[in-house]
């Protein structure tokens, strides 16, 4: 049964509280889905000068309240507390928009076009830059080579990343740039070059071979910092976002980012996670968790293994296309477990990338070995992909309350060869959303972005249809882990929220927490699932400021 919030107690406590004189604003005619564990929903929502929701419930009750009060009436419109992304790359996705973008490129052939109508608009001796290739939409399925790119670009260094972050493809003027020599028959850890029969590099570098180039790449200016930042928090509110966790900040972002908090410039609630065992590390070990207006750090990224699509995630058994290969861990267990009792020894939550599920026990064994060794560590650690797990060591997330911090779109976009990398029987782990709720495993949804699309809707889709766009494949693919739009939503919301230790003050709009709303054009709950990605964000409010108004023709 829904039910209608009515002033109660806390709320009068909450309204007795803000001084006489405190601004009140509010909405009423809304569609208010709370998204408590009540299924509550309401018709009229206020909050105070300081952002915090001072009332939910309907509008007689709010007039009664504060009759002085004139709110905005929504027509009927849907409100939802501000969505959640558990794991986005907040600079890299700024940093992305100032490169060629490759997504959804068809051949080699549509690269270099996308590259050459770039460059039109940089200087000629800038690298040339871009992100998002996917070989395996190309006829064939195999990696390209520097010689692909050579033709059309004998002298102009190019750098390419792959769509998942997880593999660069260079031309050979960028080779020339390596600051070390990548021929030979070595190989370093964690990481692999891609050579030909005489052992010399063929432009394809795997995970923590990238840096041997992108090491050489010119730093971004300041300005450039500024820019990338405008365009991701940009992007971010249009979507309907009012949290991410970034997952992996340096401490350049990290600065970046309170310069913006401390003048009240930032758009959205950053849970920033350092990016491993660097500067950002040292800082919060030196200085302790951090906790500005819309900013907080209190925990570390550290990486296990590569990516399935390039074959660098860490598996038990070799990869069912390529005997021979069980993908690449980046640390030993001895390395990884340092680095974990560091952080934890820190007092700092870990996030841990495991994406093979060699590389998921591996993590889930340091985590719990870390957690016996620091049982004052606050917790809440997660592994961040979860994308193929043993069905058994499920459990004992549960057991160890390790939060899953999962992406359902990559589950669609994986979909198309997800089986041939790994077999029909590992296929009982992958990407398994409803085995890991229904082991009472917390599951926090993100998108991964920029990897895949900021768009929250397109990852709420594809978590309770199991289709792409196009509806394929009929009834989903393992359609048993579907979850439900609620399921979803709190996905996005709630147990984002409890992922950052924020379950407090967002994840719902309930008494006390902060105004971060949406408003959106339809109802997920009424609407045919396969709609759930058309849905669009008619106005993003964080903290009562509305930081994202949709307008005529968006």
């Amino acid at each position: 049964m829904h039910s209608i919030v009515r002033l109660g107690l806390l709320s009068i406590a909450l309204i007795l509280a803000v001084p006489l004189q405190a601004a009140v604003d509010g909405i009423v005619n809304a569609r208010i889905h709370v998204l408590d564990a009540d299924r509550t929903q309401a018709s009229a929502l206020a909050w105070n000068a300081s952002g915090r929701i001072v009332h939910v419930g309907d509008a007689e009750s709010l007039a009664d309240a504060y009759p002085e009060l004139e709110p905005t009436d929504l027509g009927g419109q849907v409100v939802l507390p501000g969505l959640i992304d558990a794991h986005g790359h907040v600079m890299g996705l700024g940093l992305a928009r100032l490169q060629a973008d490759l997504v959804g490129a068809e051949s080699v052939d549509e690269v270099i076009e996308r590259l050459r109508e770039h460059a039109d608009n940089l200087p000629d001796e800038a690298w040339l830059t871009g992100r998002g290739w996917d070989q395996t939409r190309w006829e064939g399925s195999e990696f390209p080579s520097s010689a692909d790119l050579d033709e059309a670009f004998p002298d102009r260094p190019v750098y390419l990343v792959r769509v998942d972050g997880h593999a660069a493809w260079a031309n050979s003027a960028a080779l020339e740039h390596a600051t070390g020599d990548l021929s030979g028959d070595w190989q370093p850890q964690g990481g692999h070059i891609h050579r030909d029969a005489e052992g010399e590099p063929t432009g394809i570098l795997i995970d923590t071979a990238m840096p041997y180039v992108a090491d050489a790449m010119p730093e971004p200016t300041a300005e450039e910092r500024d820019l990338a930042l405008n365009l991701a928090l940009e992007e971010i509110a249009r979507y309907g976002l009012t949290g991410v966790h970034d997952a992996g900040a340096s401490l350049a972002d990290f600065r970046l980012f309170r310069q913006r908090d401390e003048a009240g410039e930032l758009s959205v609630r950053i849970h920033a996670l350092a990016d491993g065992d660097a500067e950002m590390l040292d800082w919060l070990c030196e200085n302790g968790m951090f906790a500005g207006d819309r900013l907080t750090a209190r925990g570390v990224k550290l990486y296990t293994d590569g990516a399935l699509g390039s074959r660098g995630a860490a598996l038990l058994e070799d990869y069912s296309d390529d005997p021979g290969n069980n993908g690449l861990l980046f640390h030993s267990d001895e390395e990884l477990q340092a680095m974990v009792d560091r952080a934890m020894g820190c007092g700092l939550q870990l996030g841990i990338h495991a994406i093979g599920d060699a590389a998921n026990r591996q993590v889930i064994e340091a985590l719990v070995a870390g957690q016996e060794s620091h049982p004052d560590n606050p917790g809440r650690h997660r592994i961040e992909h979860v994308q193929i797990i043993a069905v058994d060591d499920i459990p004992r997330m549960a057991e160890h309350d390790i939060i899953a911090s999962m992406q359902p779109i990559h589950a669609t976009s994986d979909m198309r060869w997800a089986e041939d990398r790994v077999g029909a029987e590992r296929l009982a782990g992958a990407y398994a959303w409803q085995r890991i709720l229904d082991a009472d495993v917390h599951l926090a949804l993100g998108s991964d972005f920029p990897v895949e699309p900021v768009n929250p809707w397109l990852g709420i889709q594809a978590a309770v249809t199991r289709q792409d766009r196009d509806g394929h494949p009929d009834g989903g693919w393992l359609p048993d882990q579907r979850l439900n739009v609620d399921e979803a939503l709190r996905g996005f919301a709630i147990d984002a929220a409890f992922a950052s230790f924020a379950e407090a003050d967002t994840g719902t709009l309930e008494l006390g927490k902060h105004a971060d709303f949406i408003v959106i054009d339809a109802d997920p709950f009424q609407v045919d699932p396969t709609a759930l990605a058309d849905i669009k964000v008619l106005q993003t409010v964080v903290g009562g400021e509305s930081v994202y108004q949709r307008q005529g023709g968006e």
